[in-house]
């Protein structure tokens, strides 16, 4: 299992902090004290995780995660914002961005590490499972086997939470999904956001497939439904 994980933090106390709390759970972790060196790292090295600051030197925490979910190679890394940024707004946009969860300063390390190993369950559980099939829906194809989405034969760019919410409504069309539901199945039992979280990430599926709008349903005060094809 991969057990390296890049911290870009630009403060040495807290970069130091989080490091010693990872290593005393067997992490290995490499620190970077801005974005562009940042970036270096978790593309020479593929990490398992990356935990970002957003306000960085040389560049900014938003551009190093657009960066890397726009990149084939880095777009599956799951990301967890660690920021000053506490505005609901700041949170809003770093999940849009595709973070996999968003933590606020000042902070518990222990906090941290149970988002950690969260992030890193849902990780592997999605490794191990459903990588040989094929959901067909109209024009739009889920081929796990690739971790691929294309409609009409054009490759769509999904980050793994996205790709994760679709393959997860398309198996369940025609059924009424809560967003606690959702968020228990997808994100894990021990996820600590809110349901503001399945509503980002739903209304960054209509934008990306704009075609698969029409089909889900919003269920006012409940959740979500695709309905059949």
């Amino acid at each position: 299992m991969n057990k390296h994980i890049v911290v870009i933090e630009d403060d040495k106390d807290i970069a130091g902090l989080v490091s010693l709390y990872l290593e005393k759970e067997g992490y290995v972790p490499v620190t970077a004290p801005d974005g562009e060196e940042g970036l270096w790292q978790v593309q020479s090295r593929s990490p398992a995780l990356v935990i970002l600051d957003l306000m960085l030197p040389r560049k900014s925490g938003e551009e190093v995660i657009k960066h890397l979910k726009a990149q084939k190679a880095t777009a599956d890394i799951p990301v967890i914002i660690l920021t000053a940024k506490s505005d609901e707004i700041d949170r809003v946009l770093g999940l849009e961005l595709g973070a996999d969860d968003y933590i606020t300063k000042p902070f518990s390390p222990r906090e941290l590490i149970a988002r950690v190993r969260a992030v890193m369950r849902r990780t592997v559980r999605e490794e191990q499972t459903g990588r040989s099939k094929r959901i067909v829906y109209g024009k739009l194809e889920v081929d796990d086997l690739r971790h691929e989405v294309k409609y009409d034969d054009s490759v769509v760019p999904l980050t793994s939470k996205e790709y994760s919410l679709l393959r997860y409504l398309l198996e369940h069309r025609g059924v009424v999904l809560s967003r606690e539901v959702l968020l228990q199945d997808i994100w894990g039992y021990n996820y600590f956001g809110t349901t503001r979280t399945v509503d980002v990430h739903v209304s960054r599926l209509r934008k990306k497939l704009p075609h698969l709008d029409a089909h889900i349903q919003n269920i006012k005060d409940i959740g979500y439904k695709l309905t059949d094809e």
